[in-house]
């Protein structure tokens, strides 16, 4: 087990005086108040807001905007800050058990424990959130990888059956996120073939999983897929034309206007530009 990371003193006493008898009394602590922050940042329905800062520790910072408040994590390591165990996740911490076990050890995952993983991934849920709102597909992609591979690690090493399915009904959607992550990263540079390859392999990930096993009868991921589906439809509508598309875009609007002198040279030009893709390339 890994020990528990040592807390703050009790809420009562660290952050509301209490009396002897009657209500608690607040602290003259101005500095604690983020209404200027709250002020500054507006929270608009219905809507994610994140951004992304460098704090004072010199460290990275993700802040997403909530309805109450302003939700802070690391943009790096675990998100929360902590180390349990020394290392930088639970799943990490776990990882090492394993490997430290050897080659064939059985190794079983207590419910607690898979009650805290499920925890921990949440974190990088939110975190990995924010990092496809602000455009961070490097870390997106990141942290769906990691959080893919701790549905993998409970459903391997649960000691309970509802524990080791436990994780699944996530999965399409983290799947979806990782294709949206390795996407955007081909869009960035302009790779639309690689980007729309990254949506098709999702896709048939989401496609794989089939029939989930906790009561479902219709396969997983339905909406997940839609949703790719659609992302794939906005990449083949974005894409650049090629000069062969313009060119036969341009005869047929010429064919149209009959005005075939036009169309007769853009004939030959097509002529040329396929003979061109398809001849080979000459060595050197």
């Amino acid at each position: 087990m890994v020990e528990d990371t040592p807390q703050d003193e009790d809420l009562a006493h660290s952050e509301v005086a209490r009396g002897d008898t009657g209500p608690p009394v607040a602290h003259p602590r101005p500095d604690w108040d983020l209404g200027r922050l709250l002020e500054e940042w507006k929270f608009e329905p219905g809507e994610l807001s994140a951004r992304c800062f460098v704090g004072h520790d010199g460290r990275q910072k993700i802040q997403m905007r909530l309805e109450l408040g302003i939700l802070q994590m690391e943009a790096d390591g675990r998100p929360d800050g902590q180390r349990p165990g020394g290392v930088e996740s639970l799943f990490e911490y776990h990882q090492e058990a394993l490997r430290t076990a050897g080659p064939g050890a059985t190794y079983r995952l207590t419910p607690d424990e898979c009650l805290d993983l499920r925890h921990e991934a949440l974190l990088y849920y939110h975190r990995y959130l924010c990092c496809f709102c602000i455009g961070d597909f490097e870390r997106m992609e990141r942290d769906t990888a990691r959080n893919l591979a701790v549905f993998d690690f409970v459903r391997d090493h649960a000691e309970a059956a509802y524990d080791r399915e436990s994780m699944e009904p996530y999965r399409p959607y983290v799947l979806m996120m990782q294709a949206r992550a390795r996407a955007g990263m081909a869009l960035r540079c302009g790779r639309y073939a690689q980007a729309l390859s990254a949506v098709e392999q999702g896709i048939a990930a989401i496609q794989a999983l089939g029939v989930s096993q906790l009561g479902q009868s219709e396969p997983m991921g339905a909406d997940e897929i839609e949703a790719l589906q659609d992302l794939a439809d906005e990449i083949r509508r974005s894409r650049p034309p090629t000069r062969l598309a313009r060119l036969e875009a341009e005869l047929q609007a010429a064919v149209e206007c009959e005005d075939y002198m036009a169309a007769a040279r853009l004939r030959d030009l097509i002529r040329m530009e396929r003979s061109s893709s398809e001849a080979p390339p000459s060595g050197r």
